[in-house]
């Protein structure tokens, strides 16, 4: 079968034709030469209309299309000028390729597809193209998608922030986490109440209304813009926030003790962070031996490590009211404990009470999970790219990775 057979039975357009097609020994590419209709009309590519002919531009210019047998192939075509009433003298618009682009709209598409898998760098090798193409291919099926995503039917979303530079510079994320639909709906610079704010703005006051569950953190902005847009919705606070915090205070004791008892020569306390850190059915079984051995002795490690364990217990009722006993006896025990940096914590977790109690409420309306398995996502998106130097690269990214975003459809599906 000849390629113009293929081409015109994959990626056939209106007003234009295949004209002759020779493979370039120079460049070691095949080359199509693209010939407009005779008495076809041509369009204004700033308005869209339909416009006379001005003049034929005598410098042919090349596009990039899909490699056949991993051989480049390129449209080569010379571009017309036209006399529009509304723009004045201006290029002709065609169908194979966006304004000013050198690359054709589905070798764009197939970049786009293969760089959720490879990094944008092994993307543009395997397919003999550049970065900079891989990133403009992006950032065209981003701008598509965003323009055309549904924002109807949210019910519930999970807010979060991640740091993605040096300096504590931060990220404002918003996810969609219901049941049929999980995405990123909204990135922002920093973690301000502006950050957060722009997101409700976007989706407007009739989805805010709709929405039932907000998931967050403790971050004071966040919980400030919640309660002035959505203080209808059941808000609950993130359970792997809560466990975090606990973590974070158990280990400033375990480090403030090794630090004491290594001045005194005893080394009980060497190499048990992890073993204290980490949920009993995740260690190892030289950790399970070396906590064995540790929970022996009177350390305050050790009844940081106990009140802790105890805390988990919270999770397992099922009644709201028991588990706000629970919850107000545990804050008790942790206050006479003397461990000042989890009674530090736990002065913390009383200030957000009602909020932790509306886990209950909202037990099997919201997976308040997803959202550190997408924060992972994002570790790997950007690791797999090395780092994005701009906030712009980074958003592109994690909108192309996570935002379910639709993508154009084609005649032929090329992957």
């Amino acid at each position: 079968m000849l390629i113009k057979t293929i081409l015109n039975k994959c990626y056939k357009f209106k007003s234009f034709v295949y004209g002759n097609i020779h493979f370039c020994e120079e460049t070691e590419s095949i080359h199509v030469e693209i010939t407009p209709r005779l008495n076809s009309s041509i369009i204004c590519s700033k308005c869209g209309n339909h416009a006379p002919g001005y003049d034929t531009i005598l410098t042919p210019r090349y596009f990039k299309f899909i490699p056949i047998w991993n051989i480049p192939v390129e449209f080569i075509y010379n571009m017309r000028r036209v006399q529009c009433k509304l723009c004045g003298i201006v290029v002709e618009a065609i169908p194979w390729a966006e304004k000013n682009k050198s690359i054709t709209i589905p070798l764009m598409l197939l970049l786009a597809n293969w760089s959720k898998a490879l990094s944008w760098q092994e993307t543009a090798r395997r397919f003999q193209s550049t970065w900079f193409q891989v990133k403009e291919s992006i950032a065209y099926v981003v701008e598509w998608g965003l323009s055309r995503r549904n924002l109807n039917g949210i019910t519930a979303i999970g807010i979060d922030e991640i740091a993605w530079k040096l300096g504590h510079i931060y990220l404002t994320l918003v996810y969609q986490l219901d049941s049929g639909c999980k995405r990123l709906l909204w990135i922002s610079q920093n973690r301000t109440v502006k950050s957060l704010l722009g997101f409700f703005r976007e989706i407007g006051k009739e989805r805010c209304a709709k929405i039932k569950y907000v998931c967050s953190d403790m971050w004071k902005p966040y919980l400030k813009v919640i309660r002035r847009k959505v203080a209808h919705a059941i808000h609950i606070l993130d359970r792997f926030h809560i466990i975090q915090k606990i973590n974070m205070a158990i280990d400033e004791i375990r480090a403030g003790e090794h630090r004491q008892l290594n001045t005194k020569g005893i080394f009980t306390l060497k190499h048990t962070r992890w073993c204290i850190l980490k949920r009993p059915e995740n260690l190892t079984e030289k950790q399970q031996v070396k906590l064995k051995d540790l929970l022996r002795h009177n350390l305050q490690s050790v009844r940081a490590y106990l009140l802790k364990e105890d805390f988990q217990n919270f999770w397992n009722y099922t009644n709201p009211t028991w588990a706000l006993k629970f919850f107000d006896g545990w804050m008790s025990r942790v206050m006479r404990s003397r461990l000042n940096p989890l009674k530090k914590v736990a002065k913390t977790l009383r200030k957000h009470r009602n909020l932790i109690i509306n886990w209950f409420q909202a037990k099997g309306g919201v997976s308040t999970g997803v959202v550190e398995g997408f924060n992972n996502k994002i570790k790997v998106t950007t690791r797999k790219s090395y780092g994005f130097r701009t906030y712009k690269c980074m958003e592109m990214a994690l909108y192309h990775q996570l935002g379910g975003l639709p993508e154009p459809q084609l005649t032929h599906k090329f992957f």
